[in-house]
């Protein structure tokens, strides 16, 4: 008898815990933000776009500029290498080599630099919108604020007001 009200006990504990659940659900708010959104909507994030975009599109165009004359002096080789002396396309053919391992370096660079300041003026975006997910959160009462999830209710979502605050001017001051 005493073994049953021992495994009877612990079927109940587990029943207890699950009444309860639902009283403890009502006082915990949950919120969801998504990131992606933010990124591709709130002002900062396109302020630090463009900046990027201005900061970095001379250096584009010039490589752009140097690929086209690569491609072109490659063509004519090309074309030209049948008529030319053995010495004369071997000499162009160096010169072309030299061209293309200068091409890839600046563009190896270029590609470098961009992703660092990107990634600089991200950080900078997400502090921003992590201290005003942290705002939104304390001033409507949330426990937690979730970035990812497979789903999400509507109601939850504060990605438009994340949004709104930082796309308020006061917010942009900091």
């Amino acid at each position: 008898m005493k073994k049953m009200l021992r495994s009877a006990g612990i079927v109940l504990v587990p029943a207890f815990a699950l009444l309860a659940a639902p009283a403890f659900a009502e006082d915990f708010r949950v919120g969801f933000v998504n990131p992606d959104r933010v990124l591709r909507e709130a002002q900062p994030a396109k302020a630090a776009q463009s900046k990027l975009e201005a900061e970095f599109s001379k250096r584009e165009k010039d490589l752009t500029v140097q690929g086209e004359a690569l491609k072109n002096a490659s063509e004519k080789f090309e074309r030209e290498a049948p008529t030319l002396s053995e010495s004369q396309r071997a000499s162009r053919q160096r010169t072309l080599i030299e061209q293309d391992r200068d091409f890839q370096r600046k563009r190896r660079e270029f590609q470098e630099d961009l992703n660092t300041r990107k990634n600089e003026e991200l950080q900078q975006v997400y502090e921003r919108a992590n201290r005003v997910v942290k705002q939104v959160a304390e001033s409507e009462k949330y426990d937690a604020i979730l970035q990812e999830a497979i789903y999400i209710n509507p109601k939850h979502d504060i990605t438009d007001k994340v949004i709104k605050a930082l796309n308020a001017p006061a917010a942009n001051g900091k």
